[in-house]
């Protein structure tokens, strides 16, 4: 569902996604305003695409035709790809219209929006909830996808690029370079003629050397600014209109370098830059501003400047114009970026996608067992080498990564005997930090194995664990069963902190409560979670990390399980011998998850309970007077604060 989607071009994902099998239906608009000119939808014959009438001309601000909207959500789907911002009215509509229907299909948000913008009321609400209620984000450029996870969405937002017609944009036959006239360089711009969009810095960039001749491809409101500007030029300078898309690819084999002179206002910032990846599949050299994506876009395959620097841009146009071995060596990178963004790449990813939304939703039907994976095992280490060696020994034959917090030369040893991969990040970053950083170096198609130093579990546990992980698709980790150093059960599965759990914990009722996740001592991660909940929240230093990451997941969909037979032994806090320090990371771990999924007033709630059933307890249990009357005044006195002292000592 986009309202863009009356470009026949933009519909070309849509068209990839049936070719691999997928039944597709397109919902857009039945007239957009596409650079300024007024679209209708032209169907192809055959194509299933409905166009939908629309109110409002805003992308934000506009809202389907309701009626239309509630039939065409009546039908079965199974995953609803929402192409419209998270923050806009239509998106409330559809999620609202969704929910009345009572249709459980999960839904993909998109987002471009790369300022960190705080909307007013109602759309900063608005925007929140969808994120937080989406089975996934799409976005086309990374810093969107940054902001997409600050404002709420709990997983990992993929960055999948704006796509071309690989069969349109194509080089052609290659002009050689040495024939370029240097007197008479021919640069281009194509977009809106908007204050935004730079092209008075151009223009100031061009009127500075007469061997510059610009054409310039577009319309908007400074229309006449512009041209008003570019006099000073004479006929260096042409104005070229509207350029009906289909012609795009030879205005841009008719250049010598296309400029990109976009600039950053404080509502606006480049969001992807579509016409320097149109010019670069068609061999043309791009110089662009360094303004928002367009440096990811560019890469090294053309040159940045400073954006609203006349003198940088006039520089680097004339480089590329004058410097035959530079513009071929442009051309050959560009060429090679761009199969990254054809339609048949970001339409297979497109596919993928909706394949690993479509795994999650119950509604769906039978879920098949998905492919085995590599498995790779962590082990976060903080000194403690004399319990690390039987540990790694327990999982010979499987690669694995051992983080060390403590840049400890017996660790360093008794890893590198073993065979293991050794980090050393110079810094202890806690558990979560450690686990990010060892997550780092394994391929994303590989499962990964949690494992405590002061844990034991061999390889063929291991594997085990893997089978029962993989032959359930629903899951996103699997804890092993464990057990003491004496042989007794340990427990593995608890509950959501919650400020109403808090209270019942309080009351003593704990063991009504539920188990919701597995510990992270042992505990194996899916492939496909780690892709879409991303790693652990480093936010987090030691305890509670693996119940947000746990929580993030059942939030897109997932769940969570432990083995009925695949045992580990797990000694238990045998790498710290400090209680005192051990309870206060764990309580700030609290604080932190509690804050994080609850707000301000949700901690506040549950630190009542704990505060109170730490005074009751401290009173009718003498014989763990201290202990409590310890978990009260930590509890007062703000976990993480207390959390912090020890922090601070350590790194003095």
């Amino acid at each position: 569902m986009s309202h863009s989607g009356v470009v026949d071009a933009w519909r070309e994902r849509e068209r990839v996604a049936r070719a691999l099998g997928h039944e597709v239906t397109s919902v857009t608009a039945q007239v957009w305003d596409e650079a300024g000119r007024d679209v209708p939808l032209r169907p192809r014959p055959g194509e299933d695409v409905v166009g939908v009438r629309t109110f409002g001309r805003h992308p934000a601000l506009f809202v389907y035709q309701p009626i239309a909207l509630w039939r065409l959500l009546g039908r079965r789907h199974d995953v609803l790809d929402l192409h419209e911002e998270p923050f806009a009215l239509a998106t409330a509509q559809v999620l609202a219209l969704r929910l009345l229907r009572r249709r459980p299909a999960p839904y993909i948000l998109y987002s471009a929006q790369n300022l960190d913008k705080r909307y007013p009321p109602p759309f900063r609400w608005l925007e929140q909830w969808a994120l937080r209620h989406a089975a996934a984000v799409q976005t086309c450029n990374v810093a969107a996808a940054r902001r997409c996870e600050r404002r709420g969405f709990p997983g990992r937002a993929r960055v999948i690029p704006l796509g071309l017609d690989e069969r349109t944009f194509t080089p052609g036959t290659p002009t050689p370079t040495a024939t370029t006239d240097p007197d008479r360089i021919r640069v281009g711009y194509a977009g809106r003629l908007e204050s935004h969009k730079g092209v008075d810095v151009l223009l100031d960039a061009v009127a500075g050397d007469p061997r510059l001749h610009l054409d310039i491809a577009g319309s908007g409101t400074t229309d006449a600014q512009l041209r008003a500007a570019a006099r000073a030029s004479g006929d260096r300078v042409r104005f070229l209109g509207t350029v009906p898309h289909e012609d795009l690819p030879d205005f841009y084999r008719s250049l010598d370098v296309l400029a990109v002179p976009s600039r950053t206002t404080p509502r606006w910032v480049e969001q992807f830059g579509r016409v320097a990846t149109e010019a670069m599949a068609c061999g043309t050299p791009v110089v662009a501003s360094d303004s928002g994506a367009l440096p990811d876009v560019v890469g090294d395959a053309g040159l940045l400047v400073p954006e609203g620097d006349p003198d940088a841009l006039r520089a680097a146009l004339l480089r590329v114009g004058t410097d035959p071995d530079l513009r071929a060596r442009l051309r050959d990178r560009s060429l090679e970026r761009a199969p990254r963004w054809s339609w048949s790449a970001v339409g297979a990813r497109f596919a993928q996608l909706y394949d690993a939304v479509a795994q999650r939703n119950p509604a769906a039907g039978p879920l098949a067992a998905e492919p085995a994976r590599p498995l790779h095992v962590i082990v976060v280490a903080y000194r403690a080498a004399d319990l690390l060696e039987p540990c790694l020994r327990g999982v010979s034959g499987l690669p694995v990564v051992v983080v060390d917090n403590s840049s400890d030369a017996a660790v360093r040893e008794v890893a590198t005997a073993a065979g293991a991969t050794y980090l050393d990040p110079g810094a202890n970053l806690g558990f979560a930090g450690g686990v990010n950083r060892g997550l780092a170096t394994v391929p994303d198609r590989a499962d990964v194995l949690l494992l405590n130093p002061d844990a034991r579990l061999d390889t063929a546990g291991a594997l085990r664990l893997q089978e029962q992980l993989r032959a359930d698709p629903g899951l996103a980790s699997l804890g092993a069963r464990q057990v003491d150093a004496s042989g007794d059960h340990a427990r593995v599965g608890w509950p959501w902190p919650t400020p109403a759990g808090a209270w019942v914990e309080a009351l003593g009722l704990g063991r009504l409560r539920r188990d919701r996740f597995a510990i992270g001592s042992v505990l194996l991660l899916r492939a496909e979670a780690l892709l879409a909940v991303g790693g652990f929240d480093d936010s987090f230093f030691l305890y509670a990390e693996e119940t947000d990451w746990a929580r993030r997941a059942v939030q897109l969909g997932w769940r969570h399980g432990v083995s009925a037979d695949v045992t580990a032994t797990h000694f238990g806090a045998a790498t710290s011998t400090d209680p005192q320090r051990r309870e206060a990371h764990f309580a700030a771990g609290q604080e932190r998850f509690l804050r994080k999924h609850f707000g301000a007033a949700g901690w506040q709630v549950a630190r009542a309970a704990g505060f109170s059933g730490a005074v009751v307890r401290a009173c009718v249990i003498p014989g763990r007077r201290a202990e409590f009357v310890d978990r009260a005044r930590r509890l007062a006195a703000g976990p993480i604060r207390h959390e912090r002292r020890y922090l601070e000592r350590d790194a003095a």
